[in-house]
């Protein structure tokens, strides 16, 4: 008897963490003004957006004893991603193009490739992460495991810029008034082919 209440401690700490993680999507989804509800309930959400939901010891150092067996956990329950609870909506698009710089002087652009639709829609999401991820070194690598396709079939080039930006959309209202999608530069990063990466740039 004496480990009924342990083990119903367990599991209403183990629900809590469920809440608490599940919550980090719909919180930014409101925040970002992605949803039905008004404008107004942007105010009322916490303006940290997605960290304002994070586990507290996830905000420790990541060398923390306690953020490192919190983490484990979360990924040995399955739980260590949120989920949104809203209809999909059309997203931010982003946009990346490769800049192939010759010996000769002359420069191609190219797009990255796929070969089926459901490679395409892959290839969109892996975009939207790069889009979303605030962490220049991961993002930089993510860009530079898209560009080596790019290198294996353009050998002979010697450097390939990488930019990375964003497609905006207007809205009704500016669509009716002959306003188009505009392209906004968000990121660009160098890569050397033969010496391998060089000095990315960030801007």
């Amino acid at each position: 008897m004496r480990q009924k209440p342990v083990y119903l401690a367990c599991l209403l700490v183990h629900f809590l963490l469920i809440i608490t993680v599940s919550s980090r999507e719909t919180v930014w989804l409101i925040r970002q003004g992605l949803t039905i509800f008004p404008s107004s309930f942007k105010g009322h959400t916490p303006a940290a957006g997605t960290d304002v939901a994070s586990v507290p010891p996830q905000n420790l150092a990541t060398s923390n004893l306690l953020r490192r067996a919190l983490a484990t956990y979360l990924h040995i329950a399955g739980i260590e991603r949120g989920y949104g609870y809203f209809a999909p909506n059309v997203p931010a698009g982003y946009k990346l193009i490769f800049e192939l710089h010759y010996p000769d002087g002359r420069v191609a652009y190219r797009l990255p490739r796929v070969h089926s639709a459901a490679a395409g829609l892959r290839l969109a999401g892996l975009l939207d992460e790069i889009g979303r991820t605030g962490y220049d070194p991961l993002r930089e690598y993510l860009v530079k495991m898209l560009a080596r396709p790019v290198w294996r079939e353009h050998p002979e080039a010697t450097t390939i810029s990488a930019v990375f930006g964003s497609i905006n959309l207007p809205s009704i209202n500016e669509f009716e008034h002959g306003a188009r999608e505009s392209y906004q530069f968000l990121y660009a990063y160098d890569f050397s082919v033969r010496d391998g990466p060089a000095e990315s740039e960030n801007r």
